[in-house]
């Protein structure tokens, strides 16, 4: 596979988990009624059992504990597994909180402010350097994260508790070199048995029957929950890390739209003026890029 089609297959991959985990508030709120401690239990299981299948129907099993094996014997990427274990874990669990709660808009800012964190982390892991021009985009959405925080008027744990457990487990994804499915299966895998043992221990777990929707939904959570990280894990390998950044913009738009017409939570006008100023900043960031990666193919031929 050469440069231009991982690249492609790195955006549509980015763009895919966006979107999926833009509309996830949907699902989540169909689970409300279940006390979130609980709802991410059963996250961690089914999506350790969804990823297990895929596993053995491709033909992957002895490749996986091959890959498995090779994590557990490298002290630095197992500590980088397990910290992106953990991570994530608390990332499940603050959005699932969130949207429970009515919460919805503090968790679109969120993943608004992340991009930022994004490249910040860019900048200081990777080495990323920005021209005169991707320095004003991020401006620009930083002004518009400065409006919303301003606008709550108060410090937004929860936006911040979001922003930065995901963006620190993307730069381990990054930093880790592990496949996408191997990575996702050995992290749930970690963190199952302190599901388990919540789940057996717990008088709030509900009782599950075959016929009843949440016992479904709850399955279900674990098949929502694998396919847009495998598909961000493929992106994060195949583009920029400060590129994955600003393409997530996409997953909080569409929070903010399901927060304000489908949830009725409110939504001011200086909201409204910073919507403007990051999505002003999401476009002059990626004309920029794409100008910059142009310059450079031309320089390298």
């Amino acid at each position: 596979m050469n440069s231009n089609q991982s690249f492609k297959i790195g955006i549509i991959s980015g763009l895919g988990s966006y979107l999926l985990w833009g509309v996830f508030p949907i699902y989540w709120k169909l689970l409300e009624h279940i006390d979130p401690l609980v709802v991410l239990a059963h996250r961690v299981i089914w999506s350790l059992c969804f990823v297990l299948i895929i596993i053995l129907v491709s033909n992957q099993f002895k490749k996986a504990i091959l890959e498995g094996k090779s994590i557990f014997k490298n002290v630095k990427r197992f500590i980088g597994i397990i910290s992106a274990s953990i991570l994530i874990s608390i990332n499940w669990y603050v959005f699932i909180w969130a949207v429970s709660n009515e919460y919805v808009l503090q968790a679109s800012l969120g993943y608004y402010i992340n991009p930022l964190i994004n490249v910040i982390l860019a900048f200081f892991f990777f080495k990323e350097r920005f021209n005169r021009k991707q320095i004003i985009a991020f401006l620009l959405a930083f002004i518009g994260v400065m409006f919303i925080t301003i606008d709550y008027g108060e410090f937004p744990y929860v936006s911040m508790l979001l922003a930065l457990t995901f963006g620190l487990y993307g730069l381990l994804k990054k930093m880790v070199n592990v496949s996408s499915l191997v990575g996702l299966f050995v992290e749930t895998l970690l963190i199952s048995p302190l599901a388990f043992l919540f789940l057996f221990q717990s008088n709030l777990t509900p009782q599950l029957a075959i016929a009843d929707q949440t016992t479904w939904l709850l399955i279900g959570g674990g098949i929502a929950t694998a396919i847009p990280l495998l598909l961000f894990a493929s992106a994060a390998k195949r583009i920029p890390f400060s590129l994955i950044g600003f393409l997530q913009y996409l997953a909080p738009t569409i929070m903010l739209i399901l927060g304000v017409f489908i949830y009725k939570e409110p939504f001011s006008w200086i909201q409204a003026i910073a919507f403007l100023f990051i999505w002003s900043g999401l476009i002059f960031f990626t004309l920029a890029s794409s100008k910059r990666s142009i310059e450079r193919k031309v320089t390298a031929t």
